[in-house]
């Protein structure tokens, strides 16, 4: 006979897995809204994944955001080719310092990720693309960066008060 615990354990694993695809799936479908850029475009792919932080947590909702970079560029055709894989690391890390700033100021960690995923995101850049680059990807990338986070604030604020936990 098993043993609930690991029942219990493997519905939780199982829980988690169908949480992150169906948010790694909605990045996809967040892929194909875009806001006009320099180099291709930049989309609401990211609001699963900021999202995925509020709800399931940093580290799951960091690899919702670096899956969802990677398919939204695959749909995009890897217009920056393997500095793609660098911008994913990055979504990452940016999931990780939402996911830290939430649990002690929900605005600080919205202003404070809207710049790490906008400003200092494109200036890593800077050394394969140059100065121009950032100057053009820069602000649209800052206004996309606020408007994905501040919705996925919403909609977990929304889902909080409709679902609960």
């Amino acid at each position: 006979m098993k043993n609930s615990n690991s029942i219990s354990i493997k519905n939780s694993n199982t829980s988690l897995l169908v949480k992150i695809s169906l948010l790694i799936a909605l990045s996809v479908v967040g892929s194909y809204i875009k806001f006009p850029g320099p180099v291709g475009s930049i989309a609401l792919d990211s609001l699963p994944g900021y999202l995925g932080v509020i709800i399931i947590g940093g580290p799951a909702g960091g690899i919702v955001l670096a899956l969802g970079h990677l398919l939204s560029a695959l749909n995009s055709g890897f217009v920056l080719g393997p500095i793609h894989l660098l911008i994913a690391l990055i979504m990452g890390v940016c999931g990780l310092i939402f996911s830290y700033f939430i649990e002690k100021n929900i605005y600080l960690a919205v202003v404070i990720t809207t710049f790490f995923n906008g400003v200092v995101s494109a200036a890593v850049l800077i050394p394969f693309f140059g100065i121009p680059f950032f100057y053009g990807t820069a602000p649209v990338l800052t206004v996309a960066s606020f408007v994905n986070i501040l919705l996925a604030v919403v909609v977990a604020k929304y889902l909080k008060d409709k679902v609960g936990n």
